[in-house]
C-alpha cells in the first residue's frame, strides 16, 4: 500500500549531532507511523543501519581528509536542494531539516542568514515565517508558539525592517496557519511591542502608534482576531495562561530568548508560507556533542511529529 504521506529527512551539518537526532527520530517515526514514506539524504559512504521502508539518497562522500567548512555546507546545500525538489514537485509532503553551521554554508557559497532564507529564495516564496512551536512546554501544560517577524538581523536594522506591510503580511501568515495547520476556527494572536512598556504613550519611540496598532485595527476589521501591542515583559503571560494561541514578535531574539528558556528540547521551528512543510529542531550542530551519545533527540522528534501532524492536516 503506498504512503498516505511522505516526509524527506536532511541531517543536518555531518560534523554535528544533527545525524544523530535526525536518526533516532526517524526510527521513531518508522516505529509510530509505519506507513509514512520515509526519505533521508545521507553522505555516499553512509554505512549505519536504518529501518526498513527508508528510501536512502546518497551525495558526496566523506572528504577523504574529514569535513571542512567548505565540504560539510556543500554537503548541506545539495541535500536541502534535493528535498526542497521533492517537496516543489509533491513528492513529499513536508521536510525536516537538521541543524547546520552557518559559517559552514557561507564557505560553500550560500551567503544566507540561515536555512530559513535559503528556503525561500530556492522556492521563490513572497514571504516567509519562522514560527517557534511547542505543543506542550510541560506535561499538561499550554502550548507555546512565538512568530518572529524579523529574523536574523542586526538589532539596529530592526525598526526600519518593521514595516506596516511587513507586519501585516506576517500576522496573516501565522493566522493562516493556525487555521489550516492547527485547525483553529479563530486563532487568537497576541502582539509583542518593539519598544519597552510599548513606549508608553510615545516616551520611548513611536513604532507602536505608526506601525503596530494601525495594522492591529486593520486586520480587526477584517476580522482577525489579533490584539495589541503589549509589553514584552506580559505578553507572553498570553500564551501560558491560555488566553492567546500564538505571540507575534518584532525580533529575533525577543522571542528565543522566552521561548528557548522555557521550551528547549521540545521546540520546533516551522518555516511558514512555503509550498510545502518544513520544520526543524530548536537547536544548533552541537559540535563538542557529536559523537558522544549526549545528544537528546527530543527536539528531533517533535519537529519530525509536528511536521507529519502539518501535511497530514494540509488539503
Amino acid at each position: 500500500m503506498a504512503p498516505s504521506t511522505s516526509l524527506a529527512f536532511t541531517l543536518g551539518d555531518p560534523r554535528g549531532i544533527g545525524p544523530e537526532v535526525m536518526l533516532e527520530a526517524i526510527r521513531r517515526l518508522r516505529t509510530t507511523s509505519p506507513r509514512t514514506g520515509v526519505r533521508v539524504v545521507v553522505p555516499a559512504d553512509w554505512t549505519d543501519p536504518l529501518p526498513p521502508g527508508v528510501s536512502l539518497h546518497r551525495l558526496e562522500a566523506t572528504p577523504a581528509a574529514g569535513w571542512t567548512d567548505r565540504s560539510a555546507g556543500a554537503f548541506c546545500v545539495g541535500a536541502l536542494d534535493l528535498v526542497i525538489r521533492w517537496g516543489q514537485a509533491g513528492e513529499v509532503q513536508g521536510i525536516v531539516t537538521g541543524p547546520v553551521s552557518k559559517p559552514a554554508l557561507h564557505a560553500a557559497g550560500a551567503t544566507f542568514p540561515g536555512q530559513t532564507e535559503l528556503l525561500q529564495d530556492r522556492t521563490g516564496a513572497s514571504q516567509v515565517g519562522m514560527l517557534m512551536a511547542s505543543e506542550a512546554i510541560s506535561p499538561g501544560g499550554a502550548p507555546l508558539r512565538i512568530l518572529l517577524m524579523t529574523t536574523h538581523l542586526a538589532l539596529r536594522d530592526v525598526p526600519a525592517s518593521l514595516t506596516r506591510e511587513r507586519v501585516r503580511a506576517q500576522l496573516l501568515l501565522l493566522h493562516e496557519a493556525l487555521m489550516r495547520g492547527w485547525g483553529m476556527d479563530k486563532p487568537r494572536i497576541a502582539l509583542c511591542a518593539l519598544n519597552p512598556h510599548a513606549s508608553d504613550g510615545g516616551l520611548f519611540g513611536d513604532e507602536e502608534a505608526t506601525v503596530l496598532e494601525p495594522v492591529v485595527q486593520d486586520l480587526q476589521r477584517a476580522n482577525v482576531c489579533v490584539e495589541g501591542p503589549f509589553p514584552a515583559d506580559t505578553v507572553f503571560r498570553r500564551a501560558l495562561d491560555g488566553r492567546a494561541d500564538a505571540v507575534a514578535v518584532p525580533y529575533h531574539d525577543v522571542g528565543m530568548a522566552v521561548f528557548k528558556s522555557l521550551a528547549f528540547g521540545s521546540g520546533v521551528n516551522v518555516t511558514l508560507g512555503l509550498p510545502f512543510v518544513r520544520t526543524s529542531p530548536d537547536h544548533g550542530t552541537a559540535f563538542d556533542l557529536a559523537g558522544r551519545d549526549m545528544a537528546d533527540p527530543s527536539s528531533a522528534w517533535a519537529a519530525t511529529d509536528l511536521a507529519l501532524r502539518l501535511a497530514e492536516a494540509r488539503p
